[in-house]
């Protein structure tokens, strides 16, 4: 359970494809996120999925009938249109998409779209040969004019037997689309944010290579938060697992080197820098062509020394070259004296702000989902408690927008 949709009022609209099943899923995530969803199903979404399962999950009675009187101190479809704060159309059919896009409301679905003015997603499925159709790509055009966005479908093996795109997107990527317009306020707009994310790799031959335990999972989130918030985000980040956020321009490296590259390459343009990567302080200072064999010899294997050097200091110059009006974060990851060493930091390398942690701390540092930030600044020294990564994020931006003010 969270609370990023909490008070938030969401209608979700089933139409007749064979991925309605997974509408559920959707519906029971957005709940989970604290929102109040109202299901409307069409006519021919009830030939795949029931009405009683929707209101299992969401606790109110599924719309089916423009007519329906149960309720006769209020038009229905107008009522669940103004108070809406988004709406999620999924699946959404070629037949629901052309009504949509010809101003056709012919049924409670149709209808109640034409009453509402908060944002509204629609994520077409259907058939590949289908969804190519001049007709369809026509109507989508047409809807992402009039303000509607559309979630593009996923390529892959389709349930009609061909291959392509037309596939309904996994409901966790449909619920981030949703807590990518609502969850956060705008507060953002307007301003450019670079983060970087991830570890270096640093080779020492084809096969091995230096480097750290990084996931990449703080700075995806302070991403995702600043995009979430309005912000135009550049990702630059070392290999991860992890999928881009939406709304997130990615720039994918390798080493510390490359990582200098892409950063000085786009740090001008940028308002604010969040610099979360773990970069490798030394690469090797040769690189082998071909795999480095075990020593030969007689009873005893001689292990290689392996010379290192130092590798661009990228939060330096960052600081160094820091243009006016400019705001620059770095992390400090600490196992002793936390706060000392990232003052150290903050004064040498010209930083506004430190965002601290010591990965000795149960729930701080890598590969987890949670964080411990001590945030630094040269006149303030806040402990954030235990948060999970995006609650995290969220705080850090807090905090550097009171500071840019």
């Amino acid at each position: 359970m969270s609370s990023l949709l909490n008070g938030k009022h969401i209608l979700l609209g089933v139409s007749g494809g064979i991925a309605a099943y997974k509408a559920a899923d959707v519906c029971s995530k957005l709940v989970k996120h604290g929102a109040d969803v109202h299901v409307i199903m069409t006519e021919n979404a009830q030939n795949f999925i029931t009405t009683q399962t929707f209101e299992a999950l969401c606790h109110h009675r599924t719309l089916t009938d423009t007519f329906d009187r149960t309720n006769p101190a209020e038009v229905e479809h107008i009522a669940r249109a103004e108070e809406a704060d988004l709406v999620l159309i999924a699946p959404a059919t070629a037949n629901i998409i052309g009504k949509l896009a010809n101003g056709i409301a012919d049924d409670m679905l149709s209808t109640s779209m034409l009453a509402v003015t908060c944002p509204k997603l629609i994520a077409p499925a259907m058939n590949t040969h289908m969804w190519m159709n001049p007709a369809v790509q026509a109507n989508v055009a047409r809807l992402r004019e009039w303000g509607w966005t559309v979630i593009e479908p996923a390529s892959g093996h389709l349930a009609c037997g061909t291959t392509g795109a037309g596939k309904l997107p996994e409901p966790e990527i449909l619920v981030q689309h949703v807590l990518h317009t609502i969850a956060c306020p705008k507060d953002m707009c307007g301003m450019k944010v670079l983060v970087t994310a991830g570890p270096t790799c640093e080779d020492l031959d084809p096969v091995r290579f230096l480097s750290n335990r990084s996931s990449g999972k703080m700075g995806f989130q302070i991403a995702a938060a600043a995009s979430s918030r309005g912000a135009e985000v550049l990702l630059i980040s070392g290999p991860t697992a992890l999928d881009t956020p939406i709304g997130v321009k990615r720039i994918d490296i390798r080493s510390a080197r490359e990582m200098y590259d892409a950063v000085t390459s786009h740090s001008d343009q940028q308002d604010i820098i969040i610099k979360a990567a773990a970069v490798a302080d030394f690469r090797p200072a040769n690189v082998s062509e071909d795999k480095i064999k075990k020593s030969s010899g007689a009873m005893k294997q001689e292990a290689p020394v392996i010379p290192l050097e130092r590798t661009d200091d990228i939060l330096g110059h960052l600081g160094s070259h820091k243009k006016e009006g400019q705001f620059l974060c770095g992390f400090s990851m600490e196992t002793q004296n936390l706060i000392e060493n990232s003052r150290k930091k903050l004064e040498k390398k010209h930083l506004d702000l430190v965002a601290a942690n010591n990965v000795k701390i149960a729930g701080a540092g890598f590969q987890g989902d949670t964080n411990v930030l001590t945030l630094i600044s040269r006149n303030s020294e806040t402990e954030l408690p235990l948060l999970s990564k995006w609650d995290a994020a969220n705080a850090l931006l807090d905090e550097i927008l009171r500071l840019r003010h």
